[in-house]
C-alpha cells in the first residue's frame, strides 16, 4: 500500500515523459501524502481520442457521497481485485474514469533490518513512473466547487523481487501498477471491459530500491 510518494512536478519532465503540462496556479508539494494536491493525467475532454491533459487533484479518491475531505485518507489505494464492488471506487471504474499518476519515487517501509526503514522505489533508467489510477469529482458544499481526487490501483506483489521486500513480515504484499509507456493511451482510452489487462506487475529488474535518506 502506497501512502507517500514523490510526484513529478517539473514541467519539462511532465512534457518530455508524458506529453502534458500541469496547471501552474498552484505549486504542488515535493512529497505527496493522502489529502495533498498532486498532478494526475486524464484523457482530454472534448478533444480527439488519445490526447492527454494534466490537472491537480487530491490524493485519496472522494466519491460523490463522501461526507468530508478527510474521507480521502482511507481511499488513496484501491485493490484491483475488488474495485468493481467497493462503494468508494465502483462508479469511477464503471465510468472509465482512469488516470495516470506521474511519480518520481514511491516510498514504502522495509523491515529487513528489524525496524521500519523508509525505502524509495524508482525506475532504474531514471525515467519517471506512470501509475494506473482512478479519478472522481466531489461536490464541496462549502465552496460549491467540484473537487478532483484520485486513487492508485494496487495488485498482489507476492514473488515480486522488489515489492515483496516491503511492509511488515506476515502482511500481504501489495504493489502499485506501473504502466509501460506504450500503454499510457491504451489505459486512458480502452473500454472498461479491457482495463484489467493493464493491471499487471512491472518487471522487478527495471526498478531500483534503496533507503530514502540516500
Amino acid at each position: 500500500m502506497c501512502s507517500n510518494y514523490q510526484p513529478v512536478t517539473l514541467q519539462d519532465r511532465l512534457l518530455a515523459n508524458f506529453g502534458v503540462v500541469r496547471p501552474d496556479e498552484v505549486e504542488p508539494p515535493e512529497f505527496t501524502f493522502p489529502g495533498y494536491l498532486a498532478p494526475l493525467i486524464l484523457r482530454a475532454q472534448h478533444k480527439i481520442e488519445a490526447q492527454r491533459e494534466a490537472q491537480l487533484g487530491l490524493f485519496g479518491l472522494l466519491p460523490h457521497w463522501a461526507p468530508d475531505l478527510a474521507f480521502g485518507r482511507k481511499t488513496f489505494n484501491a485493490r484491483s481485485e475488488t474495485v468493481e464492488e467497493k462503494p468508494s471506487f465502483k462508479l469511477a471504474w464503471a465510468k472509465g474514469h482512469r488516470c495516470i499518476i506521474p511519480v518520481e519515487a514511491i516510498h514504502e517501509p522495509c523491515y529487513e533490518s528489524g525496524r521500519a526503514v523508509k525505502y524509495a522505489i524508482k525506475r532504474a533508467d531514471g525515467s519517471p513512473m506512470g501509475l494506473a489510477g482512478l479519478w472522481g469529482l466531489w461536490p464541496d458544499k462549502k465552496t460549491g466547487q467540484q473537487r478532483l481526487s484520485f486513487t492508485m490501483l494496487t495488485i498482489n506483489a507476492e514473488g515480486h523481487a522488489v515489492f515483496q521486500r516491503m511492509h511488515k513480515p506476515g502482511e500481504e504484499k501489495r504493489m502499485v501498477v506501473i504502466l509501460d509507456e506504450a500503454d499510457y493511451d491504451g489505459w486512458l482510452n480502452c473500454p472498461v471491459e479491457q482495463a484489467r489487462s493493464y493491471l499487471k506487475p512491472y518487471p522487478a529488474e527495471k526498478l531500483i530500491c534503496f533507503p530514502a535518506d540516500r
